[in-house]
């Protein structure tokens, strides 16, 4: 039921990028409801795809990809392709006194569905209103998905072998960043509504958000783009480069006697505390005193570090390291970072179908709703999970709700 002091977000949402954000709101107690298109027939996959997707939990709508990012929401389902079904999405705002809308759907579909800024701020004037697409309303017909826009941003031809294939980075990382923009685009909205003067925004107006995803990951080569006003040519340019830092040496992976490690020397007191080691002594040169005389020498350098590294253990080696604080990791698995104690502590938790508790990951900052709850958020929702609850809050009866589901409008 909703708490009038708490914030209720609506959010057509599937995939990954708006999950991720509204996740992130679940984090600090606010109420999230997503929406997802109900089944035409009573069957088939619907809803988000990601429901599909992973390891299957006992229901045939809900798998493990798309548990992490859902923890902690409700769902219920809308046909916005009815005319009846937009007019529920109205009412639904305007009943709950929704504060937040958001929708990573195409921009050419906003006003055919129903769900533009214009007409769902008819039901809600402080409406904070969000979508996330590829590219923004510009190119309202641009779909996207991480791994093409990791393509077309730059991401993949810098990442790999240099004398290797392109390739993606290992996480979604430009839904993530599209999502966290999303979520700190709204904090901002809600200041705004808070404190601006009326003539400029207005206190208590609403407000249309666009996150373009490419252009959230065009932000982020901010030490790549740059240089295309600085280099004299282009073989100047970034390209793929392994495991090596472009700018700084001897950043690298080296191999031990157990797996990989990987050691940060970000300057030249650091080359020169590592150069002093015991037996890291042979390393050090005149010509290799300053990071530009490192850089003409950088091969070497990696191969004549590798030399020696391969003799220690990966924690023999790290431990070294760290005795005189310079920056050093294991090349860690999945599995070992979970077993890591500031990240097992921390950890999402959930309660599965079946009854057992799964961990799953830790929010990017441990807030009081969280601690409060210990970590332990609801599972998932099922398709629609929701439907008789929120539709009752809003003053439908049982019979009423009933007849939505057979008209198939929910």
């Amino acid at each position: 039921m909703k708490n009038r002091n708490q914030i209720t977000v609506l959010s057509l949402e599937q995939a990954l990028a708006l999950p991720f954000a509204t996740e992130r709101m679940v984090q600090q107690g606010w109420r999230v409801i997503r929406i997802e298109t109900p089944s035409e027939d009573g069957g088939g996959n619907a809803g988000d795809p990601n429901r599909y997707i992973g390891s299957d939990l006992g229901y045939h709508d809900l798998h493990s990809y798309y548990i992490a990012p859902n923890i902690g929401k409700e769902a219920i389902t809308i046909n916005l392709k009815k005319k009846e079904g937009q007019d529920l999405l109205l009412k639904i705002i305007k009943e709950l006194n929704v504060d937040v809308f958001m929708c990573n759907t195409l921009p050419k579909r906003y006003k055919q569905l129903g769900i533009d800024f214009n007409t769902l701020s008819q039901a809600n004037p402080k409406l904070i209103w969000c979508g996330i697409s590829a590219m923004g309303p510009d190119y309202p017909e641009r779909a996207g998905y991480d791994p093409a826009l990791q393509a077309l941003m730059g991401y993949t031809f810098m990442t790999g072998e240099p004398d290797g294939k392109p390739v993606p980075c290992g996480i979604p990382i430009i839904d993530l960043k599209a999502g966290d923009e999303a979520f700190t685009q709204v904090i901002l909205a809600m200041l705004e509504q808070k404190n601006s003067p009326v003539g400029r925004v207005g206190v208590g107006a609403g407000k249309e958000i666009h996150i373009s995803m490419a252009q959230c990951a065009a932000s982020w080569l901010i030490t790549a783009l740059p240089q295309l006003a600085f280099v004299k040519n282009e073989s100047e340019l970034f390209t793929r480069s392994g495991n090596e830092h472009r700018s700084f040496i001897p950043c690298n992976a080296y191999p031990t006697t157990d797996g990989f490690v990987y050691l940060a020397i970000g300057n030249d007191l650091q080359w020169n505390k590592f150069t002093s080691l015991k037996g890291f002594e042979k390393l050090f040169s005149e010509s290799r005193k300053t990071n530009e005389g490192r850089m003409k020498d950088k091969e070497n350098i990696y191969h004549e570090i590798g030399e020696i590294t391969k003799n220690y253990t990966t924690k023999e080696f790290s431990d070294l390291c760290l005795s005189i604080n310079l920056s050093v990791a294991p090349v860690n698995s999945i599995k070992e970072v979970a077993a890591l104690e500031f990240v097992n502590k921390n950890m999402l938790k959930t309660s599965l179908p079946d009854g057992r508790e799964a961990k799953l990951s830790p929010a990017s900052y441990n807030t009081e709703y969280l601690e409060k709850n210990n970590f332990l958020l609801k599972c998932s929702p099922r398709l629609g999970e929701q439907n008789e609850i929120v539709y009752k809050e809003i003053g439908y009866s049982e019979s009423e709700i009933k007849q939505l589901e057979e008209e198939r409008i929910i």
